[in-house]
């Protein structure tokens, strides 16, 4: 069993940033992919940014060049440094662990979920 448990989101102005944080419970951290989703009222969870046990990544196109995820595995933790924050970006923001090392491209391929932070950016 996983525990992830988020923090680091908040209201930011357009143009700022914001460093998402999501720490794991567990020995088993560095072998496994973890993801960030993010979820808009009324919409479905997509991904945002994924990382594999051996560190290749795959980041959404609408973040492209702004967001960044990362690892500290000594620390059990990922995070995602999000920049130039838009409006657009508002959402719940949730980070989610797999059963293993291979990157998960959608909600489904992944295991366990944190409970979600709130990003709100203003215009």
């Amino acid at each position: 069993q996983v525990q992830l448990v988020e923090s680091g989101g908040g209201l930011v102005q357009a143009g700022g940033s914001l460093r998402l944080s999501c720490a794991a419970s567990g020995r088993t951290f560095s072998s496994r992919a973890m993801g960030w989703f993010l979820q808009a009222p009324g919409k479905q969870r997509e991904l945002v940014a994924a990382m594999d046990g051996g560190g290749s990544t795959k980041v959404a196109d609408s973040v492209k060049g702004r967001f960044t995820i990362s690892r500290d595995n000594a620390k059990n933790t990922v995070y995602l440094q999000m920049n130039s924050l838009k409006p657009e970006d508002t959402a719940v923001y949730f980070c989610a662990a797999r059963g293993g090392w291979g990157l998960g491209r959608v909600a489904d391929d992944y295991n366990y979920w944190g409970q979600g932070t709130q990003v709100t950016v203003s215009s």
